[in-house]
């Protein structure tokens, strides 16, 4: 591909704005469209990057939140380079207590490093923790981000770099044989050599495949500031159902919900009472911080809650949809294969099992077939 051509990103995500950043450092001409940055997933996220924690079995998508984890302290020394903006990296480790009554099988991806702790172990780890956690797994490599910092300073990257934002609401991508020959949007048609889509949950709006809202109702609190020390958690703590993470700044997220409600927006009293409950068996103390803020946002989901990468029916629009709860944490990988695929034409074995063929039923398989 000439690098002169021009790409059109169809999302401002936190998965197109990485994409953006890495092919406008590899020379390509970006342009982004993005009618609302702030419905966008990361807000239904803590930052965790907790391919461990999330006992994710071995699998094509452990490999790729493996690659992606390891890639991470470089992808953000180089963002934060360019923008001078502090990201909340922070490889912090994670510990998954187990309470009583729940199962604590060997995770399948045992082979990595991890840790189980007992009792005794584990309160040595983390003081405080709730009288029912009976012991928990140590993900040392495990850690976390600011998901708002990130995606401010994706933002700040998107604006140093001169990349173009359209600010308006793709309705249609309009399709001329085995090509993407535009985008419409509110007010114009904008064209461009190259296409991705990177709208999420919104991504169904404007293609037959299969993704779905998942909303994720989310709450933080922060340390009192008579407190002694500035941040007492020094660990994300992933439970079952619930994690708490630490920000170094006195913040505690406390997440998520996962419901099947479309979009509707909102936070609900059963949302955030059971998001408090959980929090608070894990680590009592919370119950005494004050509550800061409530929010809500919508991932992305597929029917196996994998994501949708790389090549369509169409041969100049690239899938890059569909992350569900990692997309900050597949950020780099994700704009890294994805910038080789587009600017290179090479595909990486590990985008192999997210292609959209996977789904047999979607109009986009049956689209291939007939231009086939």
């Amino acid at each position: 591909m000439n690098l002169s051509q021009d790409i059109l990103i169809v999302g401002g995500g936190i998965i197109g704005l990485s994409l953006a950043v890495e092919l406008k450092l590899r020379g390509a001409s970006v342009t982004v469209i993005s009618e609302n940055f702030q419905q966008a997933a990361a807000r239904a996220a803590a930052g965790m990057l907790a391919p461990q924690a999330e006992q994710i079995p071995p699998s094509p998508m452990l490999d790729f939140c493996l690659e992606s984890r390891a890639l991470y302290p470089a992808w953000i020394e180089k963002l934060e380079a360019i923008t001078g903006l502090p990201t909340g990296y922070w490889p912090s480790g994670i510990i998954a207590p187990v309470c009583e009554g729940e199962a604590y099988e060997k995770p399948e991806s045992s082979g990595l490093n991890s840790q189980w702790l007992d009792k005794d172990a584990i309160r040595q780890h983390q003081i405080g923790l709730g009288e029912k956690v009976i012991g928990g797994w140590w993900y040392p490599e495990d850690g976390q981000v600011d998901n708002r910092a990130l995606f401010q300073a994706l933002q700040s990257a998107i604006k140093e770099l001169q990349i173009e934002i359209v600010r308006e609401r793709a309705i249609e991508l309009i399709r001329q044989g085995n090509k993407i020959f535009g985008v419409e949007t509110e007010a114009e048609k904008i064209q461009a050599d190259r296409y991705v889509l990177a709208t999420g949950a919104w991504s169904e709006k404007l293609l037959d495949i299969p993704i779905c809202p998942r909303k994720g109702q989310m709450l933080s609190v922060s340390v009192p500031k008579n407190y002694p020390v500035t941040q007492p958690l020094q660990t994300v703590l992933f439970g079952k159902g619930i994690y708490i993470v630490p920000r170094q700044d006195g913040r505690i997220i406390i997440g998520a919900t996962s419901e099947n409600v479309g979009f509707q927006e909102g936070n609900t009293p059963a949302g955030m009472q059971s998001l408090l409950a959980g929090a608070i068996k894990l680590y009592p103390e919370l119950q005494n911080y004050p509550v800061q803020e409530f929010w809500w946002g919508f991932r992305p989901a597929t029917p196996d809650e994998l994501p949708i990468l790389g090549a369509s029916a169409w041969e100049n629009l690239t899938l890059a949809t569909g992350h569900y709860r990692n997309g900050i944490l597949l950020a780099p990988v994700t704009a890294k294969l994805l910038g080789d695929l587009i600017l290179t034409g090479k595909s990486d074995p590990l985008l192999a099992a997210f292609n959209y063929s996977r789904f047999p039923s979607a109009g986009l398989t049956q689209l291939q077939s007939q231009l086939n």
